[in-house]
This record gives structure tokens, sequence and C-alpha cells, in this order.
């Protein structure tokens, strides 16, 4: 069996398979997006594919909407050409459960993908097209919050970025600058309205990708490439608004497990990909069952019924609840918790961490202990059951492959969020005393130890990738493992200070010298992480 629209005619054998497949007319599908699309989605990767376009299938399957999306990638043209078009833009979609088995679905509701560069003037065209029509309601994101970047971090544009603002709407490359150029196709065509929704996984996202939309308009208006009226119908929310969102599903990368039961099962072509910008997919998307989407019901032009789907719609305020809650409290600490201390004892996956006596306890106290007195409630969500479902389901399903290497990369940019939030809500509150902390000061101390690149062993391994990884290592050269006095406070208070790295000054939050104690004790030598946590959780 193949997966494409021929071969899912034949449906007693993919359903002998226990695949299950669309209920509605995909050709049909295909022909009503064609006369009236309503919505676009930038950024073709595993999180749309497993979760963002199953959203709209459901919708499909009840009867609630004729049309399909339109995916359109900016960055990587090889999904397109090699997991796309072979497949008739679908995808298996295979839900990983706790107890082992899987559930596969075949996913029909793109209606086709297109290669959203300048080099592919076909594609490029249709995609216009879609843009001037009248009847596009919505054009969403997942392209990681890099790809809204329009400066480097010495906060200058890059060149690429540069060249678009010099060359114009008809000649750019980068996403935010592409996307520019087709709304404003879409003002000249029609000035009909326009929601513009983030659905990346980073907080305000809708405000991020307002701002470097806004950008590229300032400066093509500089030199005259667009008009002011193109200038006032982008900055009237009325007009093209910019909801924020927030996110939350784990979709990893192919695992070979899963392909091989897919081949078991006679399903042909499954194979994973390396494309050529790196990216590592497959025909099908692994994920967990588990998936929350809240995003701001700010849609001028109307929307699909997305509550339908299971998609929480709400005001600006509640989503950024919702982040709150997630990001500083329910998921996001825990999470990079488990990565620094897996790494250093030699884990190589998280579920695998959740059956470590030590390691669980350590997530439970960070969540339950400390996170709960102090969270943002957004009411839609109720904060403990969220917490209990990420540590009792979540992180402990040993079929979804992620890994603490993974997870524990640009930790630095994370831990002023995840961890700065709930020190700073402490030192706010009257009755509450941030000295009084125990597992979050634990975590920061295991985040130093990690960046000593020596595992608990004694052994030296490779910490991931981070922007601040050599300026960090190198304020940390004098201590070693082995000589818990070379942590000296010298070498700490510029660490343990900085409002940058933690989101407040250590030695104000009466911390520094928890996080100081904890962390020599985790330099007394091979096996004195595993001791340490031993002792205080």
């Amino acid at each position: 069996m193949k997966m494409n629209a021929d071969a899912l005619k034949n449906r007693a054998q993919w359903e002998k398979a226990e695949v299950k497949l669309p209920s509605f007319d995909w050709q049909k599908m295909c022909e009503a997006t064609d006369r009236h699309p309503t919505w676009v989605h930038f950024g073709a990767g595993n999180i749309f594919r497993g979760f963002i376009a199953k959203l709209q299938q459901d919708l499909l399957n009840a009867g609630l909407v004729e049309e399909g999306i339109v995916a359109a990638d900016t960055f990587d043209y090889d999904i397109i050409d090699k997991i796309y078009a072979p497949y008739d833009s679908m995808t298996m979609l295979v839900s990983l459960l706790p107890d082992g088995s899987m559930k596969k679905e075949v996913v029909a509701s793109v209606a086709r993908g297109l290669r959203a560069g300048k080099n592919f003037p076909e594609d490029l065209e249709a995609l216009k097209e879609v843009f001037r029509n009248p009847s596009l309601q919505m054009i969403s994101f997942t392209i990681t919050e890099k790809g809204y970047a329009l400066k480097n971090m010495n906060g200058e544009f890059f060149p690429f970025v540069l060249a678009d603002f010099e060359n114009g709407p008809d000649n750019c490359n980068h996403a935010m600058c592409m996307v520019t150029a087709l709304l404003y196709q879409r003002f000249q065509a029609c000035k009909a309205p326009l929601a513009v929704v983030s659905m990346d996984n980073c907080s305000h996202n809708g405000e991020k990708l307002r701002a470097s939309i806004m950008t590229v308009v300032d400066k093509w208006l500089e030199k005259g490439y667009v008009t002011e009226a193109f200038a006032a119908w982008i900055r009237d929310e009325n007009m093209v608004s910019f909801p924020w969102s927030m996110i939350d599903k784990i979709t990893p990368r192919p695992a070979k497990v899963v392909q091989d039961a897919l081949r078991a099962a006679g399903i042909e072509g499954m194979e994973p990909i390396i494309t050529g910008k790196n990216t590592f997919i497959a025909p099908f998307v692994n994920a967990e069952q588990p998936q929350y989407l809240v995003v701001e019901d700010r849609f001028p032009n109307g929307r699909p019924p997305l509550e339908k789907a299971g998609v929480y719609l709400c005001d600006r305020e509640t989503v950024n609840q919702t982040e709150t809650m997630k990001v500083t409290t329910c998921l996001n600490p825990l999470h990079t918790a488990l990565a620094v201390f897996g790494c250093m004892l030699g884990y190589d996956s998280i579920a695998g961490e959740m059956r470590d006596k030590e390691l669980k306890k350590l997530v439970e106290g960070i969540g339950y202990t400390e996170g709960l007195p102090v969270v943002v409630d957004p009411k839609i969500l109720s904060p403990e059951a969220f917490i209990k479902e990420v540590v009792e389901q979540r992180l402990p399903n040993p079929f979804i492959p992620d890994m603490p290497q993974r997870i524990a990369t640009d930790t630095s940019q994370k831990v002023p969020i995840r961890f700065g939030e709930t020190i700073k809500s402490y030192m706010a509150h009257p009755e509450k005393n941030a000295g009084d902390l125990k597992y979050i000061p634990l975590a920061l101390a295991g985040w130093l130890r990690y960046l000593l690149a020596v595992d608990d062993q004694g052994e030296a391994f490779t910490c991931s990738p981070d922007p601040m990884l050599e300026s960090l290592q190198s304020q940390l050269e004098p201590v070693k493992v082995g000589d818990p006095q070379t942590a000296s406070e010298e070498v700490l208070r510029p660490i343990l200070s900085n409002r940058v790295l933690f989101g407040v000054d250590l030695y104000e939050a009466g911390l520094a010298e928890k996080v100081t104690d904890y962390l020599k004790r985790m330099l007394a030598g091979p096996g004195a992480v595993r001791a340490t946590l031993e002792e205080l959780v």
C-alpha cells in the first residue's frame, strides 16, 4: 500500500492495517480549496502535519468545512518536493500511546504544498492567487521563532534581509519579506481582511510576527516599493490582525520503531529522508496524543470553527496566561531540569529519566511544590491537572523518542523565563520568600554543573548548542570537578548576579548562596551529582 489519493480508494486494505482514513471526498476538498481558499499555512514540518492539519481534518470529517489548507514552505523546499508531492500532500499520523500501542491515521486535509520562493515561479504565482482571493480568512505559521528574526545577536540586520529591503517585494527571499509581499498582493487585489496567526512555540508570538512584518513594510515604504495606504491597512488590526497563541504538542523526529511498524503493516514508502537543509523528516509523523492550542479570537474575515476541533478560542490575556502557565510552571521548567541532569547522568531519553526516583521527585518539586503556589491560572485549563498529565502521562511515555540532549539546546535563553519568572513571583509575594525555594535552585546549580561538560562519572561530554555556551564556559573555567572550593564567590558572583541569565539577581533573591552550596556538593567528585539529588530531593 502506498499513501496517495488513488490508493486510499481501496479502503478495505487500509482498515485491515488499522489505519483510519479521511471520511470526506478528497478530490472535492481540493476543488473547493482551489475555488475559495480559506487557510494558508507557512512551515510544512511535523508540528503542522501532526497537529494543525489534523484540526482541519477533524472539521472536514465532521462536515463543518469544505476547504482544506494550502501549505507553503519558505525555507526547506525538499519537504514539498519529497514529502508532500509524492503522497498527494498526505501525512501518516502515528500517535504513540503510553501503553506502547499506536493509532494510525492518514491526514489528508492539505490540498496542496507550495514552494514559496522566487526560484519557483509557478508555485509562487499559485500562492499569489490564493492571497488575492477575498475568501482567504487566515494565514498561520510554524516556522520557529528564528523564522521571524530579521537581526543577528548584535542587533544588526542580516545581509540577506538588507538585500530584500533593497530589492523589494518582487525579488525577496526571507520568510517575513515573502509574506509581506504576498500581503501587498492581497491589498492591491481586494483589500479584504485577514488574520495572520503565529502558532509557533514562543511567548507573545503574534507580537513578534507583527513587529517583523511591520519592519519590512516600513523599510519598503521608505524606498517607495509600497504605498502609505498599504502600510495603514496592515497597521489596522480590524483589517489585518495578529492573534497570539499558545501551542503544545511533542512531535519528535521520526522513530525507527514507527517506520518498522508501518512497514510490517504493509505500508510502503515511509522511509525518512534528510533534506538539503538537513531536516530529518518522513512521510509519517510520530507524536504524543495530548495537544493544546489556545488562540486569541480575532479573525476579521471569519475563521473555521476551530473550537469544534478542540482549540481554545479566547482573549489575548487568557492566551498570555496559558503561555505563562506552561512555560514558567507546568511543563518547560520540568523539561529543562530533566535535560541538564539527564545529560550528566547518562540518559538518552526523557521517559527513562522519569523512571529515575530522584529526577521524578525533582520535577514534581519544581512543578507541584514550588510552581503551583504562584502559578498564573488561565481558568480555561487547570494548572494542577496540566502538571499531572505532564508528570504521569506525557514525560514518562516510553514511546516518545525525545532526548535530554535535544531539550538542553539553548538553555541559557530559557532559564530566565522557565525559572526566573517563578523566582520573581516569590519575591513579589507578600507572604512568600524566594530564599525558601529548594528545587528550582537545585535545577540552576545543575545547569552550572552541566556547563562544565563533565558527566557524573567524571567523563567529558559535549554540551548542546547554546549561544552563551562559550562565554559561560570561559567564566566557569576555574571551577573543577573534584575540587568544590574552586566554585568561589569570585568566580560565581558575575554569573549569579546576571539578570539576563536568570531574570533576577540571585543574590537579591536570597538564592545565590544556596545555588553555590548545591553546586559545590555536585563538584565533590564522581557520583556527586547523584548523591546530591539523593540527599536533597
